[in-house]
């Protein structure tokens, strides 16, 4: 579907119903969608994006920036990107997988050795370029990405300390065909749900147990109700930020430039923001919330996931980008 523009001239002349007068730029304004609130990493490293981007077109690209799910969830977002009603969005890769299996590579249990690995990987272009592509003829593509962190298990009152413990633990999973398989495989019960609801399934007991990097624990305070996080580094499943194709297409070569430019030093601001944020979070979750960190032997989630890694490896939507990515890593 064809995305046009709202085009601002920036002498507003629109009462006197004049044209716009001979030697004046155009501005075009561009919405941008995210769930989180204002004063996360993820807002402010998109803020960034933003700044960047007017002070790279001197002003005649904008971007406006609605937070906190204004335009809908996570999974509309991403439709109304396809479609052109929204311009520009971050979302989760995890909630990408339903539109283009490619990115269930990052929900893969165990596909980066470490954070370092996966940034390795991450710098690749020709890596990132058969994700961020793959997904033009269905209306949107890829621009850059933001660490979300390495995610761990956290439970409210069961200790961890090899796969089978995780046996009948009821665990929350985001709504991921590839994390409800994750879970399945280490002898947990999986239960998708969306985000907002975990702190309450946690405190009446609808789940036992969750996975998600540490600032979800004072962020969304789940440190309140779940007091073991158990370092399991099980899965990297970044934040994309994604643009309806026509959109971009539709941009001057220049602007096209502005765009790719302001995402990648949006992307290497968000790196120092992100760091401190999970350090501040440990922090607090430590000493303020009582909550206990635990360093685990990893050795028996990881025999427990190799299925998935063979089905990956056989899949054709997958298998490609799958022996790239453990070349780069």
């Amino acid at each position: 579907m064809k995305k046009s523009y709202i085009w601002l001239p920036l002498l507003l002349l629109a009462a006197a119903g004049c044209q716009q007068a001979a030697g004046e730029e155009e501005v075009k304004e561009l919405t941008l969608a995210h769930n989180q609130p204002t004063d996360h990493p993820i807002h402010l490293s998109l803020d960034r994006f933003a700044e960047l981007v007017e002070e790279k077109s001197d002003g005649e690209l904008l971007i406006d920036i609605y937070p906190n799910g204004e335009l809908g969830s996570e999974r509309e977002v991403i439709e109304n990107t396809q479609f052109g009603t929204v311009d520009i969005s971050k979302v989760s890769a995890s909630a990408l997988e339903g539109f283009d299996p490619i990115y269930s590579i990052f929900s893969l249990p165990y596909m980066f050795e470490s954070e370092e690995s996966f940034k390795q990987v991450m710098a690749d272009e020709e890596v990132t370029d058969e994700i961020y592509l793959n997904t033009t003829d269905i209306g949107f593509r890829g621009l850059t990405y933001y660490d979300a962190g390495v995610r761990n298990m956290y439970t409210k009152d069961r200790i961890i300390e090899t796969a089978d413990d995780m046996a009948g633990l009821k665990t929350r999973v985001q709504p991921s065909q590839t994390s409800v398989q994750m879970i399945e495989a280490i002898g947990g019960t999986p239960t998708p749900m969306s985000y907002g609801e975990v702190y309450t399934a946690l405190q009446s007991g609808v789940i036992d147990a969750a996975e998600n990097n540490e600032t979800a624990l004072v962020n969304s305070s789940h440190g309140e109700v779940a007091k073991h996080y158990f370092i399991t580094e099980h899965a990297i499943v970044p934040d994309m930020l994604i643009m309806n194709d026509d959109t971009y297409s539709d941009l001057t070569e220049e602007e096209q430039q502005v765009i790719e430019e302001a995402s990648e030093e949006s992307t290497a601001y968000h790196e120092d923001v992100w760091a401190e944020m999970v350090e501040e979070s440990v922090e607090i979750a430590k000493e303020e919330m009582g909550v206990t960190f635990y360093d685990m032997d990893k050795q028996s989630f990881i025999d427990a996931v190799q299925p998935l890694h063979q089905q990956f490896q056989e899949d054709p939507d997958t298998a490609d980008i799958y022996a790239r990515m453990k070349e780069e890593s």
